[in-house]
């Protein structure tokens, strides 16, 4: 299987937060959910994909090119979509394009211009006016307009209303149709995760936390409750998560040693938000062991 993104090794320090050593990879014809806690190094390992900072060290490879020495020909055929609008706001639709085409030797303006109908956008009002659904939709039909090979959106459902949401879900599932392209689609709303993503890569506290199909990641673990007296010794250290209360206890733990629970012990499937919130859980027993 082909790779449409390949990161290995990435490190990158500032003074108060480090990527550590993240690896990942994206095949073609596929969405990879990005996903971890805010501050987890999601904006800083996008940015680093596309250049817009300098790593310590490791590679990524997008289209099998280097991502520095190749940064112009990657970005050619690269869309992006970040959670800001990046046009200058007293512009409207029309002027917002001559702008921008002639950054893009495959850009067209006839598409362009039908996602723009078919969004329902106003051409000659000021984008600064649009809404924050607007102001995406633009966005995104800028992003399109080259016929990219690869999307990478930064928390792009970030404020939107459940509707512009759905119609941006939808956007991205037409778009992922071709199987020569892909998606890495960074977001902390998880549903939207688990209903499009093929893979997923859980960042936390700049390191991969996990990284892989998103029917293996719901699988590996479960959530257990019950009497904490239940618990077995040999269990207890692969508990994630542990929070004991007045009638009991939960937490997360892999799958693969379900076996050892007794009968008096429930548990019941996980989803990605629990997951997400059940590492958290852990940072914070670590920290008042």
């Amino acid at each position: 299987m082909e790779n449409i993104l390949e990161i290995n090794g990435l490190n990158k320090s500032y003074q108060d937060f480090s990527l550590k050593d993240v690896s990942f990879s994206l095949p073609k014809g596929y969405i990879m959910g990005f996903v971890g806690q805010n501050g987890s190094g999601k904006t800083t390992t996008i940015r680093s994909i596309l250049n817009m900072l300098n790593i310590d060290s490791g590679r990524i490879s997008v289209f099998g090119m280097d991502s520095v020495t190749d940064t112009v020909a990657i970005k050619e055929r690269l869309g992006v979509v970040f959670d800001s609008l990046y046009i200058c706001e007293h512009l409207n639709i029309k002027q917002a394009e001559q702008q921008l085409k002639p950054f893009y030797k495959d850009w067209d303006s006839e598409y362009f211009h039908s996602r723009i109908k078919e969004f329902g956008l106003p051409e000659n009002r000021r984008v600064g006016d649009f809404s924050k659904g607007m102001k995406m939709k633009l966005m995104i039909a800028v992003a399109l307009a080259h016929k990219p090979e690869l999307i990478i959106l930064d928390e792009p459902t970030s404020g939107l209303d459940p509707v512009a949401r759905d119609e941006l879900l939808d956007i991205l599932a037409e778009y992922i149709e071709d199987e020569n392209r892909g998606v890495l689609f960074s977001t902390h709303i998880t549903a939207d995760v688990e209903r499009i993503a093929d893979y997923v890569t859980i960042l936390h506290n700049g390191k991969v936390w996990f990284t892989g199909t998103k029917d293996d990641l719901t699988e590996m673990y479960v959530v257990v409750k019950g009497d904490p007296d239940d618990i077995p010794p040999a269990v207890k250290d692969k508990l994630i998560g542990y929070h004991k209360y007045r009638s009991g206890f939960d937490a997360l733990m892999p799958a693969d040693v379900l076996s050892q629970l007794p009968r008096e012990l429930e548990y019941e499937k996980t989803t990605i938000d629990e997951i997400l919130v059940y590492i958290a859980k852990e940072d914070k027993n670590e920290g008042n062991n």
